[in-house]
């Protein structure tokens, strides 16, 4: 018998690779032409803005603004942040090993990660050196600030666009995009402040202006930081609802009872989930209860990777992972 039900989950797991494909395409066909098409944005971002952050950082001495090398910095930040989720998205479609045996998607979460913090200490170095032009006002090249800025709205945009249809659905090329969208607010505003100094003289301005910056940073990377801890923590992705999962099993003909049931991101793009399933008459329901309910999960909650196992009450009872609290 014990023989029979392992086989259950196991069988449901070579059901599954099949729903694998379809659990990205899932996601607006995001694997089929999407990784191409990713790849191409991404290497145009990078090379982009990598040659805008060292041309912002010279002309940002040059003209003496340290609103301009605020937004070299927020640059830099975000060349860093497309660099480390490209490598993620290519990780991610590495296949699994005999020892990792999920493949590299963690590695998506990990990425948006390490971006959000990289970020958040670059805004830390910007405030320091805006406190003391606060304090000692220098003057500014206006001219200068303004044509490099402009040219920052024009780039930043530029890129933002190529990642605007993936934002919905990855975690990763969200973060790509915001920092992108914001890159070119931020721009916009050292234009506008720069303008400001250049009419009424106000030094004061330049650190101002690279003080909202600093505080856009953290607004806009406060979120990415609180989602990829909470998926590094195995928590539940924000658009699966738990209790409509297990309300769904609960209610699956036959299910008496649903216990150990675990829902997590594999990446920022796939969710996995197990769960015990404690059913009335094993014999009548095991054998169809599998490929209908892998398809289900993936069409109603895009779990593309379920993996169940099926009790009898007796069996259930002897379950040392029966009580709901026990992990």
């Amino acid at each position: 018998m014990a023989d029979r039900h392992d086989h259950s989950p196991g069988h449901d797991h070579g059901h599954d690779h099949h729903g694998h494909d379809h659990g990205h395409g899932h996601a607006h066909g995001h694997h089929h032409h999407g990784p191409a098409t990713y790849d191409r944005a991404f290497a145009i971002g990078i090379l982009l803005n990598t040659g805008f952050v060292a041309a912002e950082a010279v002309f940002g001495v040059l003209a003496n603004s340290v609103a301009l090398l605020a937004d070299a910095a927020h640059n830099l930040g975000d060349v860093l942040g497309l660099v480390l989720a490209w490598a993620a998205a290519a990780l991610a479609r590495r296949p699994p090993t005999m020892l990792r045996t999920f493949g590299w998607g963690r590695s998506s979460i990990l990425a948006a990660l390490i971006n959000a913090m990289v970020l958040l200490v670059s805004v830390g170095a910007i405030g320091v050196e805006a406190i003391r032009r606060l304090l000692a006002p220098e003057p500014v090249a206006e001219a200068t600030v303004i044509a490099v800025a402009a040219i920052g709205i024009a780039i930043n945009g530029a890129t933002a666009l190529l990642f605007m249809r993936g934002r919905e659905n990855d975690l990763n090329i969200r973060g790509a995009f915001l920092h992108m969208a914001a890159d070119a607010v931020v721009s916009l505003g050292v234009v506008i402040a720069a303008l400001a100094i250049w009419f009424t003289g106000w030094l004061w301005l330049d650190p101002i202006v690279s003080l909202g910056i600093a505080a856009a940073i953290i607004l806009s990377t406060w979120g990415l930081l609180r989602d990829s801890v909470h998926l590094a923590m195995d928590g539940v992705p924000s658009n699966v609802a738990p209790q409509d999962v297990r309300a769904y099993l609960a209610g699956l003909p036959g299910v008496a009872e649903v216990h150990d049931l675990h829902i997590w991101a594999l990446s920022t793009t796939e969710t996995a989930l197990t769960a015990h399933l404690v059913i009335e008459d094993h014999a009548a329901r095991a054998p169809d209860l599998t490929p209908e309910l892998s398809r289900e999960l993936r069409a109603r909650f895009g779990i593309g990777h379920a993996t169940v196992q099926v009790e009898t009450h007796e069996e259930a009872a002897a379950c040392r992972l029966r009580p709901d609290e026990v992990v």
